[in-house]
């Protein structure tokens, strides 16, 4: 298995353009079209003042995450002293700018539409295009991402999904960490650690309940067929591993969870390795087509058994035994469990993390969050994700540019 790598920038080295150039640039690479076709429907209420332009309106919230502003009240202000952001922006350089109840009209008026995730989808696929991604393999998983709004008991929590809600989770040594809020699942392209799938829940809902969709949203996205999905071991279960074979011919890496079972399936090793009736682990000797082959340890120099190659076959070549990944897909797969290929694709799960971490720490999914309900911050979400993507693009295109000129 080899991961096609270019010569591509990466979302860091967006941050390092002048900051007044790099704005302008990451607007130039949006298409708004299709989301203004949306926004601009007229309004049944008559009267009232003229509204801001929305290109305006929703520029001035990508610049927002793009410095990272925490609140509306500090967007307001470098928009009312700096002429040159209003600009940029398509707001009257000399004009007045929008007020905090505008903003916050707007944003719910985002929420409501849904037409971020039509801006994210066209980014993603520009992103395809430009060869920003691979896609060989995508990297699914879930970050927490706590609530602005005060906690309430569970049993005042509406369960319609509409609200935060308590969630508990692991750290990295086995510790709780119990929180109030939502989860951000995303599915991200393992080369340019870009997210091409997004979907936002409350904090107790399941990781492996979002998998598939996020696993659809990934083939809506793109055109490029994807191999493997990698996930921990929180989304080991069987539905997941046959949906993704039977209906998008992929293969799941996904670390197995026991779950309290106390021995493996008869016949096999806890990672799906044939045991001989010696009680060996027989060795893993290539695959084809789905097809896994293991031979005789004791041919291969692997152990002494004491009974000889003679006790399971006649032939010098040693037993050998084929596990079809049709047969079970959760417990056999291409490559096997344990092999280096399998350890080098999982190890690229972590991919996700640093996706994570820029959203975090760049674009202020957590400290910027200061809007309520899951559709509001769902909003905030894709707000992250399109300006993580399309900075990716802008600094990849002046890049090609300067190329081309030199």
């Amino acid at each position: 298995m080899n991961i096609r790598q270019n010569c591509i920038f990466s979302f860091e080295d967006a941050l390092k353009m002048q900051p007044k150039s790099r704005l302008e640039k990451i607007i130039n690479t949006l298409d708004l079209q299709p989301v203004l076709a949306i926004l601009n429907k007229p309004d049944k209420r008559k009267g009232g003042p003229t509204p801001y332009p929305a290109a305006a309106m929703l520029n001035a919230l990508i610049a927002m995450r793009l410095t990272n502003m925490t609140t509306f009240t500090s967007l307001v202000e470098r928009l009312t002293y700096d002429p040159h952001l209003r600009y940029v922006c398509g707001f009257e350089p000399f004009g007045t700018a929008p007020s905090i109840s505008c903003f916050s009209r707007f944003y719910a008026k985002l929420a409501e539409s849904g037409c971020l995730e039509t801006l994210f989808s066209s980014l993603v696929k520009q992103a395809e295009d430009m060869g920003l991604l691979d896609l060989t393999a995508v990297a699914i998983d879930a970050t927490k991402v706590e609530a602005y709004e005060k906690s309430v008991p569970r049993k005042n929590i509406s369960q319609d999904g509409s609200a935060a809600d308590w969630g508990i989770k692991s750290d990295t040594n086995g510790n709780p960490i119990k929180w109030f809020g939502y989860k951000q699942h995303i599915g991200t392209d393992v080369k340019s650690g870009l997210p091409i799938a997004i979907k936002v829940t409350p904090a107790n809902c399941s990781d492996s309940s979002v998998a598939m969709d996020l696993v659809k949203q990934c083939y809506a996205n793109v055109q490029t067929p994807i191999e493997y999905f990698l996930m921990d071991a929180g989304y080991d279960h069987r539905e997941i591993y046959s949906l993704i074979r039977d209906k998008y011919h992929a293969q799941a890496i996904i670390a197995l969870n026991k779950r309290g079972a106390k021995q493996p399936q008869a016949g096999f090793d806890w990672d799906g390795t044939p045991i001989c009736s010696a009680g060996y682990r027989m060795v893993y000797w290539g695959s084809y087509k789905g097809v896994n082959k293991f031979r005789c340890p004791h041919v291969l120099g692997k152990c002494d058994c004491p009974f000889g190659s003679a006790w399971c076959s006649k032939s010098n070549y040693g037993m050998v035994v084929k596990t079809r990944v049709k047969d079970d897909p959760r417990l056999f797969s291409t490559p096997h469990r344990g092999t280096a290929n399998w350890q080098k694709l999982y190890n690229m799960r972590t991919y996700s993390e640093r996706c994570f971490s820029r959203f975090k720490e760049n674009l202020g999914l957590e400290t910027g969050l200061r809007v309520r309900k899951i559709k509001k911050v769902e909003v905030h979400a894709y707000l992250c994700a399109i300006t993580m993507i399309a900075a990716t693009i802008a600094v990849n295109q002046e890049s090609s540019t300067q190329y081309l000129a030199a």
